[in-house]
């Protein structure tokens, strides 16, 4: 049996079943009501400085940015957990990487400190932080407190 992802439609509001398996092949989902592409997207996106406000605080979907520096360790052993959940959660929750010494401006504004630091936004506003590695479990556990259903 194919996994499948549930989708709501942000044209008319339906929900949709997806299979996983047509999401990683790249093909385009519908809704299937008003036939309106999906915005299924099961990779993490990247995010700058002069794109955070077009992707995370015009995003319908909770985002989680993932803080993170090329340099970093740690930043490289949460980086596959992270794209796992992107595709697990494609379509309610939306997945962003952000380079903090490409984009200090960013990091800066949310006070970040130390990296990998993944911030779960609403509307542009933090609303849960996760600060160094954590198991894939606790972050589907703080995720799905804000994912969309």
């Amino acid at each position: 049996m194919a996994m499948l992802t549930m989708l709501r439609c942000f044209a008319c509001g339906a929900t949709n079943r997806i299979p996983l398996d047509k999401i990683e092949a790249g093909l385009q989902a519908v809704c299937g009501r008003c036939k309106t592409p999906l915005p299924v997207s099961g990779k993490p996106i990247t995010v700058t400085d002069g794109t955070f406000a077009a992707e995370v605080e015009r995003s319908p979907l909770p985002v989680l940015l993932d803080l993170w520096a090329p340099w970093c360790g740690p930043c490289k052993m949460i980086a596959p957990v992270l794209d796992e959940h992107a595709m697990e959660m494609a379509g309610r929750v939306k997945f962003g990487k952000l380079n903090v010494d490409e984009n200090p401006a960013t990091a800066s504004r949310f006070g970040v400190q130390s990296i990998p630091t993944l911030l779960v936004l609403k509307d542009g506003q933090e609303v849960d932080r996760i600060v160094g590695v954590q198991p894939k479990a606790e972050i589907a556990r703080r995720l799905e407190q804000h994912a969309e259903r």
